[in-house]
């Protein structure tokens, strides 16, 4: 099956059904309409790789996220999709598991397959993998490069914003004895979260120092975070974590110790994944819009620049019920 016998049975030239099956909008609707209804007559599938020699795009738009597991990342893809299909591209999705190796391959077989472009969506880019890949002819996007990287599309997280938000909303709670848990702090992602924390907590003269553990985003990290908080001899009265992840082990932690949340323990999430709503009680917690994320690196990869600029990603707080009042901490 080839296009000279939709050509044919539609009864129109070659050219014109070429211009159908392209979506060339030139093609005056009634022979449109006879193309299309011989498309499907005839179970006619245009060679995808062929027509991307002749137009020197592909269509296709390359997604690499860090765990497709972690519940932040399938709605990043499911946005990112669902915008790539009303633009008329197709996308092609790897995941890393956070091994700067398989990233780097991930990147190098998709512009092999001469995808239009890639969204590096992992939250720990390896400044390498940017060296490396300076002179691809593909545009690409990452999410929080180091300053200073050309050529490139950057999504810049405002993480400061939200997280100033959760720390001045649990300071007027009475809040003092504030704990923060991090992500791994090797990820420039987290070491940013942690940094914009502790600069809330100085803005309004709290000390950070004292209440930081080392998380690791899961929340087996979580639970364990806790069991060391409360060992400290004045356990915290509230705990903002990395990850919404790790807020729910916090929580499942505090329930298998008997301390109740928010009355003996309140606890703020960061990401705002679907569950987060969900747990008991529903997580106050930072939002870091999955669709917000997806629109910007679709522009990023679609728009005149090439794949190269930079876009700003806000945070902002989303109120639940895993917050109150501070009461006197256990002695």
């Amino acid at each position: 099956m080839n296009i000279r016998e939709i050509a044919k049975q539609a009864r129109v030239s070659v050219a014109t059904a070429s211009r159908v099956i392209n979506r060339n909008p030139t093609v005056a609707p009634q022979l449109a309409r006879r193309v299309h209804k011989a498309v499907q007559e005839l179970g006619y599938f245009p060679n995808t790789q062929a027509r991307a020699l002749v137009s020197g795009k592909s269509r296709i738009l390359g997604l690499i996220v860090s765990e497709i597991t972690n519940p932040f990342f399938p709605e990043v893809i499911q946005a990112f999709e669902d915008i790539a299909v009303q633009h008329n591209y197709e996308i092609l999705l790897s995941s890393t598991a956070h091994d700067p190796k398989r990233m780097e391959l991930s990147v190098r077989r998709m512009i092999e397959r001469r995808v239009d472009g890639v969204a590096v969506v992992t939250f720990g880019t390896e400044d390498s993998l940017i060296a490396d890949l300076r002179f691809r002819k593909v545009p690409l996007v990452f999410v929080d490069v180091a300053s200073g990287a050309t050529g490139i599309g950057n999504i810049r997280v405002d993480y400061l914003h939200g997280i100033r938000q959760a720390v001045q909303h649990l300071a007027a709670l009475r809040h003092t004895r504030i704990a923060f848990v991090s992500g791994p702090l090797h990820l420039r992602p987290a070491m940013a979260r942690k940094d914009a924390f502790e600069q809330a907590m100085r803005e309004i003269g709290l000390e950070a120092s004292a209440g930081l553990v080392a998380g690791d985003h899961t929340i087996e990290g979580g639970m364990q975070a806790l069991a060391e908080l409360v060992g400290q001899p004045e356990r915290p009265t509230a705990v903002l974590c990395s990850n919404d992840l790790t807020a729910i082990g916090v929580i499942r932690e505090a329930y298998e110790r008997g301390i109740p949340v928010p009355a003996g323990l309140s606890v703020v999430g960061f990401d705002d994944i679907p569950l987060s709503q969900f747990t008991i009680p529903p997580l106050t917690t930072v939002k870091l819009s999955q669709a917000e994320l997806a629109r910007l690196a679709f522009q990023a990869l679609t728009d005149d620049a090439n794949g190269a600029g930079e876009y700003l990603l806000l945070t902002n707080l989303v109120l639940r019920r895993s917050t109150s009042l501070a009461m006197a901490p256990a002695s």
